[in-house]
């Protein structure tokens, strides 16, 4: 990107000269100006990093990245998580390159509303997007939540069949693209998909999710049986991510979570839906 921009500088400046306005330091790119478009392009490829992984990349000083990193989030094109301190593009940079994606672009818009669904019913609160055979977490409330039995960060890979968000997007996203993952999950060697190779068993786990309209698994803690209930964030025929929720089995009643926390997750994914589609079109 930073080369194509001095091209163009360089070119505009030339025409210019006929004018008067082409005097030799007219004609000098401005270096601060490439080094900060180094870092965004960087930024932007990897979707989330930290100073140092930038400052590396880009071969700058780790404070001369930090200088452009803020420079950046002050004029609103990244964003700083007060988890892990890296950074991340914001929807301002899809005004300047496709590489902003929109499951970048929904974990973006999701964040506020995943805070303050956290702070209504407590326990902790991810948006997780697909990546190839598995779900990975782009956000979460855990280290808002007192109640999170186990900290989690973004960028954390979970099951597709073993996990509530997995359910969620396989039994609600395009029968084309669920087969995709299907076959692909086929040939994975890992423990937590052997259960694919039992296509009965499947289609009977996403049959059930459908019809109860959320995905939903449990599993064994050291402490307490931990439940996780997830809900697709749609866009027309399309699965962006899913929010879910994970709380202790023995504090909560399966009751009380589909009476309580469900309603404030369906009307958090409406406004991310919404938010997203004036996104899209703007």
């Amino acid at each position: 990107m930073h080369a194509l921009v001095e091209q163009t500088i360089t070119a505009e400046a030339n025409s210019h000269v006929g004018s008067g306005a082409g005097d030799p330091e007219s004609l000098r790119p401005i270096r601060a100006l490439n080094r900060g478009l180094e870092i965004l392009t960087e930024l932007n490829r990897r979707e989330r990093a930290t100073i140092n992984v930038l400052a590396k990349a880009v071969r700058l000083p780790r404070t001369t990245a930090y200088r452009i990193l803020e420079t950046l989030r002050v004029a609103g094109y990244v964003e700083r998580s007060l988890d892990d301190q890296s950074y991340q593009p914001t929807v301002m940079v899809r005004a300047l390159s496709g590489g902003f994606d929109d499951e970048a672009m929904v974990a973006h818009i999701a964040r506020p509303h995943l805070t303050a669904l956290c702070a209504a019913i407590v326990w902790p609160i991810a948006i997780a997007t697909p990546s190839a055979d598995a779900m990975v977490i782009r956000e979460t409330t855990d280290r808002q939540s007192r109640l999170a039995l186990e900290q989690l960060n973004a960028g954390v890979r979970v099951s597709m069949l073993g996990s509530a968000a997995g359910r969620a997007f396989l039994a609600f996203c395009p029968a084309q693209q669920r087969e995709r993952i299907v076959e692909l999950l086929l040939k994975s060697s890992a423990a937590e998909d052997r259960i694919f190779r039992d296509r009965a068993e499947v289609e009977r786990i996403l049959h059930e999710t459908r019809a109860q309209g959320y995905g939903m698994t449990q599993r064994a803690r050291r402490i307490s049986e931990e439940t996780s209930l997830a809900l697709p964030v749609r866009d027309r025929d399309r699965v962006l991510a899913t929010i879910s929720v994970r709380y202790s089995a023995s504090a909560v009643p399966m009751r009380t979570a589909l009476g309580q926390f469900l309603p404030r997750m369906r009307d958090a994914v409406l406004k991310i839906e919404r938010e997203f589609r004036a996104a899209s079109v703007s």
